[in-house]
């Protein structure tokens, strides 16, 4: 066989594996993807995210047509109409299929930024949103008790709305941190807060408004997550005492990483689809209230069990640490 004829088949192999090296590297990782995003969201998120390539649009452009299109289903979601709230449903997939094709655009590209995970986090908070008012709104035109008290719908939706933010920060930070020790710190988004003040301080809102303003936020949120998980940070202060910026001994790391993937699959509840799923058949039940009633209960519940159950976790670890284990 000649020179050319081997390199053309050499490229051509090239080409035919390239699609399926291209998707497995849009992926977070194996231990954090849920089943259905797998089966679902992730393949039509890479059609999305090489079609984006090609045609030169940007993850933050992906972002930013995913909350015009959480915001359609919101509205749609305000009316009692069946085909409405079933095209409203396909709004919301499709915006998910683009919350998920903004990420993997990402790592496909390296087009990393903070700017574009804090937009990419304040998608999905439009969207909900938008959804709450729909169903109160609703709700006050629907229902003979809402029409009645109209004020406690709107009660339910904030106390709802406060506690879905803290879940899906929650379950965002547990997968960081799981990340963390699978992949390092490049590939996870794990911050510290006393980094981020550092990098708040040397902002000016005369010269940085909008950047310092964006990192005013995103800090704050940070911090709320440390709040949370004290024996977490107990246990970052312990790797970092012990090994400074340096990786943490792999068996180290496969340890920590074992007894937290149990944890993953409830990170995954608390994130988006086993809530859409939620809402739709509450919508569809024509009863959204019966989404706020899950949020409160549910989710709420499983929350308080991973909070623990991952506490206990790095306490272990800490003090194994400590004892010269590792």
């Amino acid at each position: 066989m000649s020179t050319s004829a081997t390199t053309h088949k050499a490229q051509e192999s090239h080409k035919t594996h390239e699609p399926h090296k291209g998707y497995k590297a849009s992926l977070k990782s194996m231990d954090t993807e849920e089943t259905f995003d797998l089966i679902f969201y992730r393949p039509i998120g890479y059609a999305w995210a090489c079609l984006a390539a090609k045609l030169g649009i940007t993850p933050n452009a992906i972002t930013i047509a995913s909350i015009f299109l959480g915001l359609g289903a919101g509205v749609l979601f305000f009316f009692s109409d069946l085909w409405l709230n079933l095209i409203g449903i396909v709004l919301l997939v499709w915006a998910n299929s683009f919350d998920s094709a903004d990420g993997q655009l990402a790592r496909m590209t390296g087009q990393y930024s903070r700017i574009g995970r804090i937009l990419d986090g304040l998608s999905g908070d439009i969207w909900f949103a938008a959804i709450y008012v729909a169903i109160c709104l609703r709700e006050n035109h629907t229902s003979d008790f809402f029409m009645a008290h109209t004020w406690v719908i709107w009660v339910v939706a904030v106390v709802t709305g406060l506690c879905h933010a803290k879940q899906a920060a929650m379950a965002d930070y547990y997968r960081q941190f799981h990340l963390f020790f699978v992949k390092g710190k490049e590939g996870s988004e794990l911050e510290d807060s006393e980094h981020l003040k550092h990098k708040l301080d040397a902002l000016t809102w005369r010269h940085n408004f909008w950047q310092k303003l964006t990192m005013s936020f995103y800090t704050n949120y940070t911090v709320s997550q440390e709040v949370h998980t004290q024996s977490m940070q107990a246990l970052r202060r312990e790797l970092r005492e012990r090994f400074g910026d340096a990786p943490a001994p792999q068996s180290f790391r496969d340890a920590f990483r074992k007894a937290s993937k149990p944890l993953m699959k409830y990170t995954n509840i608390l994130s988006f689809n086993v809530r859409s799923w939620a809402l739709f058949a509450a919508l569809l039940l024509q009863m959204p209230w019966l989404y706020f009633a899950f949020e409160l209960t549910v989710l709420n519940l499983l929350l308080v069990y991973m909070n623990i159950r991952h506490e206990r976790i790095c306490r272990r670890f800490t003090k194994e640490l400590k004892d010269g284990k590792y």
